[in-house]
């Protein structure tokens, strides 16, 4: 009888094999089959992901889409109005208003997502905030006034968050180890290749046919994504324990406290009681608010640890100074260059230089990185050294009086400048522990969009206002990527620790990383750093 306990926990323990078989029924884990998920699949639909959520940027910014109000001069004869400015007749400032609702769903989200992410399978949490995108941009398509589109925007701001907090740890999880910056890199050149093509669809879309459609046209390309992560088994997260353990877990301790009862030969009706006491007080508390609470907890106790961390700190510090320069040249950079160099073709010209160095730039960064090794002071290293430098091309270019000597060194500075890219994600996601890198990236994105890009324009605007004078408002502004640089300088002299490997609450086992099937073909059980988790 003293061994009977012991004997029924056996029992009682959960099978390992994701179809109820493995190591109870052979004595080793059950051979996981190849999944269909291979890395450089999910690098591709991941691209094109976020290929497609930077079109929508771009396409609702083009002249095709966006449009322009209706005009009447002086002699009386009337134009009338384009795009969505034009059908709902918007102000400047109501059309602008459009791109800050975005960024209100967007930022709002993005730590919620991260959160969730703790208790909902993350690639799930990716078809539901696709799901929302997609029909968000429909209704952008179907909209009747200016609030209705609004309110649309400011959804697929939300639609967008969960894939930008956790599409990037899950690109580093299966990336080879001697490639994780240049698949960073490869990921988020889609930002400015979107742009530029979103640039082009709406144009082509929005003249020739009529801008509903081209919002139409983007959600058409969505659907197939959003379905997809659904339908597929989903992808587990490094650091996240799959939903099946915390059930087996939660049986387990079921079945301890009946054998703990059983083994009580006096005071049998005492343990009942105290059981069913201690049943009907949890069962007294309303779950909602219990459950919501949890997840605050849990929120503020991640972001407490997160902004103990002096190098994500610091990394991000450095990114909004530098994304605050960016923002203002991707929006003033056209009107500056035409102001002070009489260019007639601002856009195109700053749009070709804008996307050719995006593109070499950022590929460029990330093999930059993998080259000299991977780790967080090497990408300190490099983040400073590329930065300072595309600040002196690009201040020393609005110093020349010449449009080509200016394009000529403008276009280095920007090639160096872009460079940033995979390093400084790649600090982000291997600076905290792996259970925290969805709220690391929610976090970082929020804080380089409140304090970087959205006040840059502005404020770039009335410096312009004060001076009156395009060439010293661009020289200032650039200045800021020294700032930039310094930053990230002192990050090299910070103690830096890469956490990829660390193990977190949520670490998944041995026993369950053997039981699911591995992302990455022709690894063992042992080395797989992506797996998929059953439904």
């Amino acid at each position: 009888m003293a061994q009977e306990p012991e004997e029924r926990l056996k029992e009682a323990k959960p099978p390992s094999g994701p179809s109820g078989e493995g190591e109870m029924a052979t004595g080793s884990p059950s051979p996981p089959t190849p999944s269909w998920f291979t890395p450089k699949r999910l690098l591709v639909i991941f691209c094109v992901i976020n290929l497609i959520n930077y079109v929508d940027r771009g396409a609702i910014a083009s002249n095709g889409v966006n449009g322009s109000r209706g005009t009447c001069s002086k002699s009386g004869t009337c134009t009338s109005g384009s795009g969505i400015q034009g059908e709902f007749n918007l102000s400047n400032f109501e059309d602008g208003v459009l791109s800050s609702a975005f960024m209100v769903g967007l930022l709002l989200a993005c730590p919620i997502f991260a959160s969730l992410a703790k208790s909902i399978n993350p690639f799930r949490l990716i078809g539901v905030g696709l799901s929302v995108w997609t029909l968000a941009v429909i209704g952008c398509g179907l909209a009747f006034n200016f609030w209705f589109i609004a309110v649309c925007r400011m959804l697929v701001g939300v639609g967008e968050a969960s894939f930008i907090s956790l599409a990037a740890p899950f690109i580093d999880d299966n990336a080879p180890v001697s490639q994780k910056t240049a698949w960073l890199g490869i990921f988020y050149m889609c930002i400015p290749t979107g742009y530029a093509v979103g640039y082009i669809y709406g144009g082509l879309v929005g003249s020739h046919l009529t801008w509903r459609i081209a919002f139409w046209g983007e959600a058409i390309m969505m659907i197939p994504f959003a379905i997809l992560g659904f339908v597929m088994k989903p992808l587990q997260l490094k650091g996240f324990a799959p939903t099946e353990s915390k059930k087996a877990l939660t049986s387990v301790g079921t079945a301890v406290s009946d054998v703990q009862v059983a083994e009580i030969s006096d005071g049998t009706l005492t343990a009942k009681e105290e059981f069913d006491t201690k049943s009907s007080k949890d069962s007294a508390k309303p779950k909602d608010t219990s459950v919501s609470s949890n997840h605050f907890s849990i929120f503020m106790r991640d972001m407490k640890a997160l902004l103990l961390e002096k190098v994500f700190i610091v990394n991000v510090l450095g990114y909004v100074a530098y994304n605050f320069v960016i923002g203002a040249y991707s929006y003033w950079g056209p009107k500056a260059g035409y102001n002070i160099y009489n260019m007639k073709d601002a856009d195109m010209i700053f749009g070709g230089i804008t996307i050719i160095c995006g593109i070499l730039g950022t590929i460029a960064g990330g093999l930059a990185l993998d080259y000299i090794n991977s780790i967080i002071s090497n990408a300190f290293k490099l983040l400073s050294t590329v930065t300072f430098l595309g600040a002196i091309f690009c201040f020393t270019a609005f110093c020349f009086k010449s449009m080509y000597v200016f394009l000529a060194l403008f276009a280095v500075g920007e090639l160096l400048v872009f460079a940033t890219q995979g390093p400084v994600n790649y600090i982000c996601l291997h600076c905290v522990n792996p259970s925290l890198r969805p709220l690391s990236m929610a976090m970082s994105t929020v804080a380089i969009h409140i304090f970087g890009d959205v006040p840059s324009s502005p404020l770039v605007g009335v410096l312009q206002d004060k001076i009156n004078n395009w060439r010293e408002t661009a020289l200032i502004l650039t200045s800021i990527f020294f700032l930039a640089a310094a930053i990230w300088f002192i990050g090299i002299f910070l103690h830096s620790v890469d956490r990829f490997n660390e193990e977190s609450r949520n670490q998944v086992t041995p026993s369950e990383r053997a039981s699911t099937a591995p992302l990455l073909e022709g690894r063992t059980a042992g080395t797989t750093t992506g797996a998929l988790a059953e439904p």
